[in-house]
């Protein structure tokens, strides 16, 4: 389907005995956003893409409505469209990290990503995570680490 996917997960950041409580508005925990080291936020395709021309990928957060779901969510990072044509198993759609709230946005208690594509996708998945660390060896167009040919010996 093409246009703006919800993730099928969302992490709630509440406390459930938190002061105030995450119904009254408060009780999201700090996830140490700005820290260092700093939460990194790791979405990369789980399965090949196949089909379509582009996804863009964003995290978006939400207070709690009053009533412990999430209340109208705020974008607070957006990627570049991503071409879908060479996007293959394991590589990465965003490796930032975890951006602060927006100015004016409520400490979400909430977090979800949105994927929006353009063209129609007949394969592809993605994971997301929040990780302490990730992999972020550079890759080459042919997909080899660092952007060496396959086979390339490099004397020490």
């Amino acid at each position: 389907a093409a246009g703006a996917i919800d993730s099928t997960n969302i992490i709630d950041l509440g406390v459930d005995d938190g002061i105030p409580t995450s119904a009254g508005g408060g009780g999201a925990r700090d996830i140490g956003t700005g820290d260092n080291p700093a939460l990194e936020l790791l979405v990369q395709a789980a399965t090949a893409f196949v089909g379509g021309t582009n996804v863009t990928v964003a995290l978006q957060g939400a207070p709690d409505n009053g009533s412990g779901l999430p209340g109208s969510y705020t974008t607070m990072w957006t990627s570049s469209a991503i071409v879908t044509a060479n996007l293959e198993q394991g590589q990465q759609l965003a490796n930032v990290t975890v951006p602060l709230p927006v100015p004016g946005q409520v400490l979400p208690r909430f977090l979800k990503m949105v994927y929006t594509t353009v063209g129609d996708f007949t394969a592809g998945t993605v994971t997301a995570a929040i990780v302490l660390d990730r992999f972020d060896q550079v890759r080459g167009t042919d997909g080899q680490l660092s952007g060496y040919p396959a086979g390339l010996t490099v004397a020490n």
